[in-house]
């Protein structure tokens, strides 16, 4: 992610945290019934998702830029005794280098520039254990509000580009959501839940 972008949402997690307001958002209501066994929660945030996971039993390693963010899931979750790890990342530049159950995804993907927010798609689709599943949200073309973007540091991913990068795979959940943002603009999401083929002749 940009500084920028880094800038905005350590902001906004400042407020959050302050009104504590740590509630799943609808992309991770949705992701949550379908993790299990060692999860990834790349971009985490606040961790909310991350925690909701840990208590279903799962063992979450949890990723963001953000230092609140962090700072608050490791008291979190230490509150709770929750098997989460929680590390700050440039997930710009971060290499996922063992597979997992499970990868979480959300809002992450669109703050980076077109190639490099592909190659982190990619990079998450290779590093889900056959079987195992991906969560994935991006913001998509036809989206208006801008606010928390550095001009030349994020994508706006295709309508159905998610669904494309994960042919082959069960398609557990797709939608395509617009919502109103401030200053009459719109954000546009994609979601996909997909599961990888138990039998994945990539993985031969």
């Amino acid at each position: 992610m940009s500084n920028e972008s880094v800038r905005f949402f350590e902001r906004q997690f400042r407020r959050q945290v302050a009104g504590g307001e740590h509630a799943l958002n609808p992309f991770e209501q949705r992701a949550l019934p379908h993790l299990s066994g060692e999860v990834l929660d790349l971009g985490c945030g606040l961790g909310n998702l991350a925690l909701a996971a840990a208590r279903r039993g799962c063992r979450v390693t949890a990723l963001d830029a953000s230092p609140t963010a962090i700072a608050r899931l490791r008291e979190a979750a230490a509150a709770e005794t929750l098997r989460v790890e929680a590390h700050t990342a440039d997930l710009a530049h971060y290499a996922l280098d063992r597979d997992y159950d499970a990868v979480a995804c959300i809002g992450l993907l669109m703050f980076f520039p077109e190639a490099q927010a592909r190659a982190r798609l990619d990079d998450i689709l290779a590093h889900v254990r056959p079987g195992g599943v991906a969560a994935v949200n991006v913001l998509t073309e036809g989206t208006t509000f801008m606010d928390m973007f550095e001009p030349g540091h994020y994508h706006l991913f295709g309508r159905d580009e998610l669904k494309a990068r994960c042919a082959g795979w069960e398609i557990l959940e797709h939608s395509h959501e617009t919502f109103p943002a401030p200053g009459g603009t719109v954000k546009a999401f994609d979601t996909l839940i997909a599961r990888r083929p138990a039998l994945d002749p990539a993985r031969a």
